[in-house]
């Protein structure tokens, strides 16, 4: 068994390669074992994620503890531990922070890429940290040449920081504002990174026809469960317990949509709604391939 430091995980994970493995992953669950995650709250705002997942094809099994603690920097981390399959060797205890933010903001993305509507120009941006920076940079891969607006929440400087980064390697346009309504109000696209919200950020006006919304970390918009015309997540049983979740219009996993098995945006005026609210199965992908990469030059 091998310890893996979050400082050498950092450049075995290329944003692009983050987007190919997120990719690799959907394809993988069907023939994976992936029990729903258990979530333990305590103290108000802070929790412990249990997260255990098998992946026969790729030889491996492991589990990832996630906690968070408010105040903690950063609040959110997490450690992962990596078996081989076949005989049950311990392969690897290695740091989640770099390998949880890359898949979280990789999927968040490829979201973005199936379900906006072609030819979206706005894409509102909510939580500028590791996460959402993560988010952004993977969608510069998809997008870096496409004229975009990009409305980032002011908080900070946070927006200035990502607009000095992503600037000049995009063709992008910034504009920040500390109101989450006016941000989101007509926006294409809306992604949100934001770790806690005490209320609906929007009214069901703000949400224009055609839009898409990403709650990367899922709350501050319950009232779309409501009338938004469909809704798509990486993992039915994460969501099942939400409390809207029989009241969705129509409902599929995203990984159905991507190997063509069911339709995801049909009409230029369906508001959709993508729930991604992370499955260890992403995490053993890279882990797997962080182990091999690790292994490689050591």
């Amino acid at each position: 068994m091998r310890y893996i430091a979050d400082p050498d995980i950092q450049p075995l994970i290329t944003h692009a390669d983050a987007l190919k493995w997120v990719r690799e992953s959907f394809a993988l669950k069907e023939t994976s074992v992936l029990p729903h995650k258990i979530s333990l709250p305590f103290m108000e705002h802070n929790f412990m994620n249990t997260m255990p997942c098998m992946v026969p094809q790729l030889d491996v099994l492991g589990c990832k503890v996630v906690t968070r603690y408010e105040g903690r920097r950063p609040a959110v981390d997490g450690q992962l531990m990596l078996y081989r399959y076949s005989d049950g060797e311990f392969l690897a205890l290695m740091d989640a922070f770099t390998i949880t933010t890359m898949r979280t903001g990789a999927v968040a993305a490829l979201a973005v890429e199936t379900f906006a509507r072609k030819g979206f120009e706005s894409l509102a941006m909510m939580g500028l940290g590791n996460t959402g920076k993560a988010t952004l940079e993977c969608l510069a891969v998809i997008y870096g040449d496409k004229p975009l607006h990009i409305r980032l929440l002011q908080y900070k400087d946070h927006a200035e920081q990502v607009e000095r980064s992503l600037a000049p390697r995009t063709n992008w346009k910034f504009t920040a504002n500390p109101d989450p309504a006016a941000l989101i109000d007509g926006a294409d696209v809306t992604v949100s990174c934001v770790t806690f919200a005490g209320s609906n950020f929007a009214p069901d006006a703000a949400f224009a026809p055609g839009c898409l919304v990403v709650p990367v970390h899922t709350r501050g918009f319950q009232n779309c469960d409501l009338f938004f015309d469909k809704v798509f997540a990486d993992d039915t049983a994460h969501v099942s317990g939400f409390k809207y979740f029989s009241s969705f219009r129509k409902f599929a996993e995203m990984p159905d949509v991507l190997a063509g098995r069911v339709p995801g945006r049909e009409t230029d005026d369906e508001r959709i709604l993508s729930y991604n609210i992370g499955i260890a199965l992403h995490d053993m992908v890279f882990a797997h391939h962080v182990s091999e990469g690790y292994g490689a030059i050591n």
